[in-house]
């Protein structure tokens, strides 16, 4: 019944996908400022920022924030910045205005969200929009005019949008897709969503009503889930635009995959402590479904009649998973069709390794159980509670 659920809600995403693309991305473009902070230079730096610099949107500004001087991230600000600005160069839109901020370290909340909170005091005082995203993903050139315009809606808190990995050439990066992927398409057209930090737009005015920098991100190494725990407080809606899903790419060792799929998870159950219990139920009644049922199959006194039934129901649960794999396959062959190539061949990865991601999240939800430290990003915390951070060593560089 759960895998049949799943399923159902798989159809029910990529309709909403559909359905979103189908329509013109809206007209509500008020003033916008949108703040990206960087740690060191990825695959597809420069190709990233472009697009964010290049955005089709009448009016906005672009605030790049690094911690210290010697962040490899802001030489290569420095000379992108210098590019665009340089008669000639491309833009969908008005070119954006732009700051480039060194916002030092905190040892009161995590790197990521001190940058944020420094980067806030660079927005233009006419900014009716704050917006939020990520280095390491490429949106389109209507993503930020997509992300901003549900916000037209009085009732939207925050309008979101979620990263979807693509399959690389190994075999960690594929598993990586499969994995994420498995938790976008929990999102939908419901009022259960959660905020991602990587592509995340709200009003200034409730920015500051909900005193979302001064409660909510003075001691927290995640923004996002300080956003969601703001409007949940608050009984807002968040709302999911599947037009901001952004395209990533990372490849990795199978050690480094874990640490960052370990890290995800740990910040759920300190953050959102009542997912991460229903997501350990989930998986840990998938996993032991299957030991059992085989175990079951091979026991003497099993009847022949039981033997089939039960090997029936353990491969209708693996077709079912197949099946709702094959719907993200779908999914990213209509978000991305210029990634047709790599879809092309490496895209049924999405299905064809569905099996084992319910064991590597059982993993992932049984070790967050035993711990509250992360490494994120050349920094070691430990999570002491919703409120309180720790750093506990930061590498130098």
């Amino acid at each position: 019944m759960q895998s049949i659920a799943a399923l159902r809600d798989g159809y029910r995403f990529l309709r909403y996908v559909r359905q979103s693309r189908q329509k013109p991305p809206g007209t509500f473009a008020p003033p916008a400022a949108l703040i990206i902070p960087c740690k060191g230079v990825e695959a597809d730096f420069e190709a990233n920022l472009t697009q964010f610099l290049t955005q089709d949107y009448p009016n906005y500004q672009l605030i790049f924030v690094v911690a210290t001087l010697e962040d490899p991230a802001y030489p290569m600000l420095i000379s992108l910045l210098e590019k665009v600005k340089k008669p000639g160069a491309p833009h969908a839109g008005p070119a954006p205005k732009t700051a480039l901020l060194i916002a030092g370290y905190s040892d009161t909340c995590g790197e990521k969200v001190n940058n944020l909170l420094f980067g806030l005091g660079a927005v233009d005082p006419a900014v009716e929009v704050l917006t939020f995203a990520d280095a390491d993903a490429r949106p389109a050139k209507d993503w930020l005019r997509s992300l901003i315009a549900p916000l037209e809606i009085k009732s939207v808190t925050v309008s979101t949008g979620f990263r979807w990995y693509l399959p690389g050439t190994n075999f960690v990066s594929q598993l990586r897709a499969v994995w994420d992927t498995s938790v976008a398409t929990l999102l939908g057209e419901h009022r259960h969503n959660f905020a991602w930090g990587g592509s995340m737009a709200l009003r200034v005015s409730d920015f500051k009503r909900l005193q979302i920098a001064e409660r909510y991100w003075a001691h927290t190494v995640s923004d996002d889930y300080a956003i969601l725990r703001a409007v949940r407080d608050d009984h807002g809606w968040i709302r999911f635009e599947p037009r901001c899903l952004v395209a990533s790419r990372e490849d990795s060792t199978f050690k480094e995959f874990m640490s960052w799929a370990n890290r995800q998870i740990i910040l759920t159950r300190v953050y959102a402590a009542r997912l991460w219990r229903l997501g350990l139920a989930a998986h840990g009644l998938y996993c032991v479904t299957f030991p059992l049922g085989v175990a079951a199959i091979g026991y003497p006194q099993t009847s022949t009649r039981a033997r089939m039934a039960i090997a029936a129901v353990l491969l209708t649960i693996l077709a079912l998973g197949f099946a709702k794999g094959r719907l993200r396959t779908v999914v990213a062959g209509e978000l991305f069709p210029e990634d047709h190539a790599i879809l092309n061949r490496y895209g049924a990865r999405y299905w064809q390794l569905s099996p084992l991601v319910p064991w590597i999240m059982l993993f992932n939800f049984v070790v967050a159980g035993f711990t509250r430290r992360i490494k994120w990003r050349g920094t070691e915390y430990e999570l002491r509670s919703k409120d309180e951070v720790k750093v506990l060593r930061r590498d130098q560089g």
